[in-house]
């Protein structure tokens, strides 16, 4: 039954909005200044109420949730500790233009400023991190607040939106109109690209002789995979893709030069120091890809297409920008391009790049990360939902898992925040059932926000928690071995880190370990076999590896490390 004009109470206008915005699942913990709204939910049956152990937890489920369906993340939590339990994840969010939005209770408006119970400026706490936030005073703005919410959280760039709460509105009461449309002074993005931008760009394309493709995370938000697909196959255009990119573009075409960057490979980096044409489609020229600006693509010609008119000429000054949807601009160079460049010759090149320096790792009967990636992406052929955390883990996820779709890879670029894999897993597995849901964590990264597995526990949720256990804060280490005289300052984890075959038990989660390369296939056909419940699988691996390819932080990509000089071995 529609509401519209009827009186309704600050909690039944919350509840009707969400509602209206076809919310399907909303992650919090309830607290004092959220109490009616809990008391109204207990009656909602329209969406799924999932109960964290912690709010952190909860805005990194709801990014999962986003990043895997493309749908608006919803999160509720209290005032005070509650609110600024979701600072990190709201951040995190923020980096990686994540649709989400915060709704956080507050004390009662006449309290606010008073350091009242449970009392914090979170509106001001996360202005610079949050695309937008709102503090509703009057319960007559209600419903059009919430409207704003979602249409700026889903809408341009997509990025977090907070709400605050307070108490008092909440219980307030005032006829409800919900607002259709909404219309926002100064806030009108842009889809589609200037036609003379475009026919420049069909131009200088058909002129070059050593095109690159450089995919960043946007592609993937704008749904335009098939776009790029048809783009690069019928052009014949290589394709390098961001972290966040990866799954833009099938990892295992031959057009993939896979990531670029830091620990991109050895023959994207190249590809970039050598192409005369560099096309960047929703990316925005992170440091992590660049390494020192005066040395990043000094041979190319640079298109910059983006939805976000600030990230054109922030990071790297381009020859030709064109701000719209990536989607659709992809569409209208391809339209306009009746003169394709031969990249035969170039292509070649390419080729021999990576003869000349092939992903590699040492097989000596240990057990190795690369080698569990490998396993995994053969198993699953590339269709699963793989839900990274942060470290070298990461990166040698990125490098080995080839990733055939999109929204198949789930992970924290921007901020690199530890502790993200494990809820941001569970919060993808509410938005994706028919494919596997895989979390891969390293011990120390696991160990931040391990209490959620009681929530992946109590909702029977399928995730697969792989833990890649060195003993060690891993890629911090690497870098104190490379960059910091071998001084292993508080990254040694052998003596501290807890049994997790135990942990994953006392969470009443079936649980396993091993250290022999010759168990991972069965152990992984046995979490692959579970699909009612989740697994966890403990990887001890080798203490020393490293990751490679690596520029150094501020170096150029020309000075890449590719091996490492001095073998160690970690007893």
């Amino acid at each position: 039954m529609e509401k519209d004009s009827q009186v309704l109470s600050g909690a039944d206008i919350f509840f009707e909005c969400l509602k209206r915005e076809k919310v399907e699942y909303i992650f919090g913990y309830p607290g004092g200044a959220v109490l009616k709204l809990y008391e109204h939910l207990y009656d909602v049956d329209f969406l799924k109420h999932i109960l964290v152990r912690h709010e952190q937890g909860a805005v990194h489920m709801a990014e999962g949730y986003a990043k895997a369906s493309g749908k608006v993340g919803v999160v509720l939590v209290t005032s005070g500790p509650g609110a600024t339990n979701t600072v990190t994840g709201i951040a995190d969010a923020y980096m990686d233009s994540v649709p989400i939005v915060v709704f956080t209770g507050q004390v009662p408006s006449h309290l606010i400023g008073n350091d009242a119970f449970q009392e914090a400026d979170i509106v001001g706490i996360t202005r610079p991190i949050t695309k937008h936030n709102f503090l509703v005073r009057n319960i007559n703005e209600l419903a059009l607040t919430i409207r704003k919410a979602f249409f700026i959280a889903a809408t341009g760039r997509p990025g977090p939106v907070v709400v605050d709460l307070p108490k008092d509105v909440i219980n307030s009461k005032t006829k409800f109109e919900y607002p259709v449309d909404v219309d926002l002074r100064g806030y009108k993005p842009i889809y589609k690209g200037h036609t003379n931008q475009i026919k420049k760009a069909a131009e200088i394309i058909s002129k070059s002789k050593r095109p690159l493709l450089y995919v960043g995370g946007g592609v993937i938000m704008s749904g335009g995979t098939n776009e790029l697909a048809l783009l690069a196959r019928e052009n014949k255009f290589p394709v390098t893709m961001t972290l966040q990119g990866l799954g833009a573009f099938p990892g295992t075409d031959d057009l993939s030069l896979g990531m670029l960057g830091m620990h991109g490979t050895y023959w994207a980096n190249q590809a970039v120091n050598n192409c005369d044409l560099l096309i960047s489609l929703g990316a925005r020229f992170d440091d992590r890809v660049t390494g020192r600006l005066d040395t990043f693509a000094t041979k190319a010609f640079k298109i910059h297409v983006d939805i976000d008119p600030t990230c054109i000429d922030k990071n790297v000054i381009v020859d030709l920008p064109i701000v719209g949807d990536v989607k659709h601009i992809m569409a209208e160079i391809a339209a306009e391009l009746n003169s394709p460049p031969d990249t035969n010759e170039w292509l070649a090149q390419i080729k021999e790049w990576k003869k000349e320096c092939p992903m590699h790792y040492d097989n000596d009967g240990r057990l190795r990360t690369e080698f569990v990636i490998e396993k995994i992406s053969e198993k699953t052929k590339g269709n699963a939902v793989v839900v990274t955390d942060v470290g070298q883990h990461q990166m040698w996820t990125a490098q080995y898992f080839k990733y055939n779709y999109p929204r198949s890879n789930i992970t924290s670029g921007g901020l690199g925040t530890m502790g993200f894999s494990v809820p941001a897993a569970i919060g993808a597995s509410f938005a994706v059932q028919d494919r596997p849901i895989i979390s891969i964590s390293g011990d120390g990264g696991f160990q931040m926000n391990m209490q959620e597995l009681i929530t992946a526990s109590y909702n029977k949720v399928p995730v697969k928690f792989f833990i890649i256990n060195n003993s060690f804060l891993g890629m911090v280490r690497q870098w104190q071995e490379l960059f910091h005289a071998e001084k292993y300052s508080f990254t040694d984890l052998r003596a501290s880190n807890p049994d997790f075959m135990k942990v994953g038990e006392a969470f009443n989660i079936e649980s396993y370990s091993t250290e022999n390369p010759n168990e991972v296939d069965s152990l992984l056909d046995k979490a692959f076999s579970i699909n009612d419940r989740p697994v966890l699988i403990e990887f001890k691996v080798v203490k020393e590896d490293m990751v490679f390819p690596m520029v150094p932080s501020g170096g150029s990509i020309s000075d890449m490390i590719v091996k490492r000089l001095n073998p160690k071995r970690m007893t």
